[in-house]
Protein backbone atom coordinates (compact mmCIF):
# COMPACT_ATOMS: atom_id res chain seq x y z
CA UNK A 1 0.00 0.00 0.00
CA UNK A 2 1.10 3.12 -1.12
CA UNK A 3 2.42 5.72 1.87
CA UNK A 4 2.19 9.19 2.04
CA UNK A 5 4.27 11.41 4.54
CA UNK A 6 3.81 15.35 4.94
CA UNK A 7 5.92 17.29 6.11
CA UNK A 8 7.40 21.77 6.25
CA UNK A 9 4.61 22.39 8.11
CA UNK A 10 5.39 25.26 11.29
CA UNK A 11 4.16 28.39 12.61
CA UNK A 12 4.31 31.11 10.80
CA UNK A 13 3.22 34.78 11.19
CA UNK A 14 0.08 36.02 8.65
CA UNK A 15 1.15 37.16 5.08
CA UNK A 16 4.15 34.44 5.33
CA UNK A 17 4.39 31.20 3.65
CA UNK A 18 5.28 28.06 3.78
CA UNK A 19 5.99 25.00 1.46
CA UNK A 20 4.76 21.71 2.27
CA UNK A 21 5.91 18.23 0.65
CA UNK A 22 4.12 14.92 0.15
CA UNK A 23 6.66 12.31 0.00
CA UNK A 24 6.54 8.27 -0.86
CA UNK A 25 9.04 5.72 -0.89
CA UNK A 26 8.93 2.96 -3.07
CA UNK A 27 6.34 4.29 -5.47
CA UNK A 28 6.62 7.37 -7.93
CA UNK A 29 4.19 9.55 -7.43
CA UNK A 30 4.01 10.60 -11.03
CA UNK A 31 1.11 7.48 -11.48
CA UNK A 32 -0.90 9.08 -8.96
CA UNK A 33 -3.22 12.16 -8.88
CA UNK A 34 -1.97 13.44 -5.44
CA UNK A 35 -4.56 16.02 -3.12
CA UNK A 36 -3.99 18.09 0.00
CA UNK A 37 -6.50 18.33 2.74
CA UNK A 38 -6.44 20.17 5.89
CA UNK A 39 -8.41 20.06 9.17
CA UNK A 40 -8.78 22.79 11.71
CA UNK A 41 -9.43 21.98 15.32
CA UNK A 42 -12.80 22.04 15.64
CA UNK A 43 -14.22 21.48 12.18
CA UNK A 44 -14.47 18.31 9.34
CA UNK A 45 -11.57 18.15 7.04
CA UNK A 46 -11.98 19.93 3.88
CA UNK A 47 -9.71 19.62 0.19
CA UNK A 48 -7.43 22.32 -0.44
CA UNK A 49 -6.20 21.13 -3.69
CA UNK A 50 -5.02 18.41 -5.97
CA UNK A 51 -2.81 18.13 -9.16
CA UNK A 52 -4.19 15.02 -11.87
CA UNK A 53 -1.29 12.52 -13.00
CA UNK A 54 0.80 14.29 -16.14
CA UNK A 55 -0.34 17.59 -14.27
CA UNK A 56 -2.94 18.20 -16.94
CA UNK A 57 -4.94 19.70 -14.30
CA UNK A 58 -5.06 21.00 -10.74
CA UNK A 59 -7.95 22.17 -8.51
CA UNK A 60 -7.66 24.25 -5.80
CA UNK A 61 -10.56 25.71 -3.11
CA UNK A 62 -11.62 28.97 -3.23
CA UNK A 63 -10.13 30.05 0.19
CA UNK A 64 -6.86 29.25 -1.26
CA UNK A 65 -7.35 30.32 -5.11
CA UNK A 66 -4.12 32.90 -5.64
CA UNK A 67 -2.60 31.77 -2.34
CA UNK A 68 -1.54 28.30 -3.17
CA UNK A 69 0.41 26.51 -5.58
CA UNK A 70 0.65 22.35 -6.21
CA UNK A 71 2.93 21.10 -8.00
CA UNK A 72 5.07 17.94 -8.56
CA UNK A 73 9.10 17.87 -7.93
CA UNK A 74 9.78 14.80 -9.83
CA UNK A 75 13.66 15.00 -8.77
CA UNK A 76 12.45 14.64 -5.24
CA UNK A 77 9.39 12.21 -6.39
CA UNK A 78 7.28 14.30 -4.07
CA UNK A 79 4.01 17.16 -4.55
CA UNK A 80 4.55 19.98 -2.92
CA UNK A 81 2.07 22.75 -1.87
CA UNK A 82 3.41 26.37 -1.82
CA UNK A 83 1.46 28.57 0.44
CA UNK A 84 1.72 32.22 0.20
CA UNK A 85 0.19 35.45 1.98
CA UNK A 86 -0.74 32.50 4.72
CA UNK A 87 -3.72 33.52 6.92
CA UNK A 88 -4.58 32.50 10.46
CA UNK A 89 -7.57 30.55 8.81
CA UNK A 90 -5.45 28.60 6.99
CA UNK A 91 -4.01 26.94 10.18
CA UNK A 92 -4.90 23.31 10.57
CA UNK A 93 -3.20 19.68 10.26
CA UNK A 94 -2.18 19.37 6.72
CA UNK A 95 -2.88 15.69 4.95
CA UNK A 96 -1.80 14.53 1.35
CA UNK A 97 -3.75 11.62 -0.67
CA UNK A 98 -3.65 9.71 -3.46
CA UNK A 99 -6.27 8.84 -6.16
CA UNK A 100 -6.46 7.93 -9.25
CA UNK A 101 -7.95 11.28 -10.52
CA UNK A 102 -8.38 14.64 -9.47
CA UNK A 103 -11.37 16.69 -9.75
CA UNK A 104 -13.20 19.40 -7.71
CA UNK A 105 -16.04 17.50 -6.87
CA UNK A 106 -13.33 14.79 -5.18
CA UNK A 107 -11.97 17.37 -3.19
CA UNK A 108 -15.08 17.66 -1.39
CA UNK A 109 -14.94 14.03 -0.67
CA UNK A 110 -12.27 13.07 1.98
CA UNK A 111 -13.44 9.99 2.32
CA UNK A 112 -9.82 8.23 1.94
CA UNK A 113 -8.90 4.72 3.20
CA UNK A 114 -5.68 5.97 5.53
CA UNK A 115 -4.48 8.94 6.56
CA UNK A 116 -0.82 10.24 7.15
CA UNK A 117 0.33 12.03 10.33
CA UNK A 118 -0.52 15.06 8.84
CA UNK A 119 2.22 18.50 9.43
CA UNK A 120 0.73 21.11 11.77
CA UNK A 121 0.41 24.74 10.12
CA UNK A 122 -0.15 27.35 12.57
CA UNK A 123 -0.75 31.02 11.19
CA UNK A 124 -0.15 33.09 13.91
CA UNK A 125 1.82 36.56 14.89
Amino acid sequence: QLQLVESGGGLVQPGGSLRLSCAASGFSLDYRAIYWFRQAPGKEREGVSCISTGDTSTYYADSVKGRFTIVRDNNKNTVDLQMNNLKPEDTAVYYCAHESYCSSGRLLTPTFGSWGQGTQVTVAS
